[in-house]
């Protein structure tokens, strides 16, 4: 193809000063790490003295973490220092259409992060990032083609937004049918977790693989609004004895027992034909016919729930845990089946139209990384 360039040839790319946490202050100016990038941050670092001004931020700059987590971002919150590990994008040896810029980088880390060295963090080289291939024809076509990738990227927020309403009216519906749960002012009984299960299961402590009989799921693979994600799934080998024992079927309950204290006590259900393997992370929960599991996960997801599961959560910050027998103590509100069953239809209505979206967004996103 025509117009393709080694991407160390389209701009001079500045890497942040190495600072040390001595160097940091209470005022100041911010100092951006990766953290403050990818939104993991709640406070930013500050830095009072003085570096050289090739290390200053300013909002529309565009920044490229290449290192522990691959991105390019655009910074919008004012002027600020940059930190190691992250390189600031000076547009000072081709006429580049920033925009154009920002969507093929995009692309390009994403791929490139199959060829980022460290098992457990991702970086890429200096000259690996240098001779990435970058398609730079004439600033006319590269303004053509970011006008039309940004009319899809408004698309894909519409869709996300639209996606955001349906969960809300969920939520509400939930809301209408039941009241507030620490209300409970439609006087449903209160059962624990315990007398409503058939059975309050831990996953396996086997180590994953790339490889295996059985699809194998771990706390990763579930969301914090309670639907499982396979993006990044493993597989396990183990006997048939062993299998059923940890095996997941459709209509059974997964909560994770032990992440971060903002994570811990995630609930989903599992929906698929297909049985998996659950690691240890994981409890499964095999409800009995009083509970529909469209329910309890709907309640287990509360945001009246989420607190109080934290407020249960033992351990450090990061590594915060509720054991089975915790778990089976929970009081939730039981209406009657016939209700929940209602509710549960409602649901199934609305992710029918949530799906619709889905694939909407898929087809979208994947026309956006075609470039």
């Amino acid at each position: 193809m025509k117009n393709i360039v080694n991407l160390g040839n389209v701009a001079t790319y500045i890497n942040g000063y190495a600072f040390k946490p001595s160097d940091w202050a209470e005022d100041g100016t911010p100092i951006i790490r990766i953290q403050d990038l990818t939104g993991n941050s709640y406070q930013m670092n500050r830095f009072k003295g003085i570096v050289d001004s090739k290390y200053d931020v300013n909002s529309g700059d565009v920044l490229i973490s290449w290192s522990a987590s691959l991105g390019v971002y655009v910074w919008n919150r004012g002027n600020a220092v940059l930190n190691q590990h992250i390189f600031k994008v000076v547009f000072d040896k081709e006429e580049v259409d920033k925009d154009f810029f920002v969507f093929q980088i995009d692309n390009l880390l994403k791929r490139a992060a199959n060829q980022a060295h460290g098992a457990t963090m991702r970086h890429l080289t200096k000259p690996v990032f240098d001779a990435l291939p970058f398609y730079l024809p004439d600033i006319k076509t590269q303004r053509l083609i970011s006008s039309k990738l940004n009319l899809i990227v408004h698309l894909i927020e519409d869709h996300h937004e639209q996606l955001k309403k349906l969960d809300e009216l969920i939520r509400s519906r939930f809301l209408e049918m039941f009241g507030e749960p620490w209300v409970n002012d439609k006087e449903f009984p209160c059962y624990s977790v315990g007398q409503v299960a058939e059975s309050v299961t831990y996953g396996t402590s086997a180590p994953a693989s790339d490889s295996g009989q059985y699809e194998y799921l771990r706390m990763n693979n579930l969301t914090d609004n309670g639907q499982l994600d396979l993006s990044d799934l493993k597989r396990i080998d183990m006997s048939d004895e062993q299998a059923e024992k940890y095996m997941v079927k459709k209509g059974d309950i997964l909560f994770n027992r032990t992440n971060s204290i903002d994570l811990v006590g995630k609930t989903a259900l599992f929906n698929l034909n297909n049985p998996m393997i659950i690691a240890g992370y994981l409890i499964r929960i095999r409800l009995s016919d009083k509970v529909n599991p469209v329910y309890f996960v709907a309640y287990m997801n509360m945001p009246y729930m989420k607190e109080k599961l934290r407020n249960i959560a033992k351990g450090a910050v990061n590594q915060a845990n509720i054991n089975s027998k915790e778990l089976k103590s929970i009081q939730i509100l039981i209406p009657p089946l016939s209700l929940q069953n209602e509710y549960c239809n409602f649901v199934l209505s609305i992710d029918k139209s949530k799906y619709r979206e889905a694939i909407f967004l898929y087809l979208l996103e994947d026309v956006l990384h075609m470039l």
